[in-house]
């Protein structure tokens, strides 16, 4: 019996929750990894077929002894995963908003946190007040391995320090910079989904209610825009 798009998305969300937090860990030759990489070939089938060809090369290419090779083909297999999800949810549900009530400041939290922890590839960051209290909140959430991006303004005092510290311990890819001509926040995730915040990701709903809303229909003009200030940007850290 096929499976309904809305139960396709089920199983490739439950991939992703099961998804190792320890990536190499994926590359070993355990059933448990075998059986992971069989449900994400057919789920990836499934969703798109000539998708589900590129992930069986990838998957060949992660048995190979060249390990620089086996790792690259690791993330375009990932890739694939969240780009399913991605069109899934859009396909089933559309553009994801949630509503935080005044107060929740955990809600909000863990909303975040999970877009932090779903970036394989890539993670862009805005908000004019990124701080140390963004930093000690979010940063922790953070893949290994995955590069992350900060455009700031207001509080580069506070952040600077605490950004420095983060690497040092965790050995983080982290790059700040700044500019004068933004005032809105947004969560840009692997370059293909854009999160905006009512909120600074500071206070989230401590003070009034807000939204988390998914950028679709202007999503390549956001992001361009956001891409070309950040080229402009004045770099800060490192």
């Amino acid at each position: 019996m096929a499976l309904t798009d809305e139960q396709l998305l089920g199983e490739i969300e439950d991939l992703i929750r099961s998804l190792p937090t320890n990536e190499t860990r994926i590359l070993e030759e355990t059933a448990e990894r075998r059986m992971w990489i069989a449900r994400v070939l057919a789920a990836i089938a499934r969703w798109d077929p000539p998708s589900g060809t590129q992930a069986r090369n990838f998957t060949i290419a992660m048995r190979g002894s060249n390990s620089r090779l086996a790792d690259a083909a690791l993330e375009g297999l990932l890739g694939l995963l969240y780009e399913a999800n991605a069109s899934l949810r859009l396909s089933t549900i559309g553009p994801v908003t949630t509503a935080i009530g005044h107060g929740a400041v955990f809600d909000y939290f863990d909303e975040i946190r999970k877009l932090i922890e779903g970036a394989n590839a890539d993670l862009f960051i805005i908000d004019p007040y990124l701080d140390a209290d963004f930093v000690s909140r979010y940063m922790q959430g953070v893949r290994s391995g995955v590069p992350v991006r900060l455009l700031a303004r207001e509080r580069i005092s506070t952040l600077l320090p605490a950004i420095q510290v983060l690497v040092q311990q965790t050995k983080s890819t982290v790059t700040v910079r700044t500019s004068p001509h933004f005032h809105d926040r947004y969560i840009f995730v692997d370059g293909r989904a854009c999160y905006q915040s009512g909120a600074s990701f500071k206070d989230g709903a401590r003070n009034a209610p807000t939204t988390i809303t998914q950028i679709t229909d202007a999503f390549a003009a956001v992001r361009d825009t956001y891409e070309a200030m950040w080229a402009d940007g004045v770099q800060r850290f490192p």
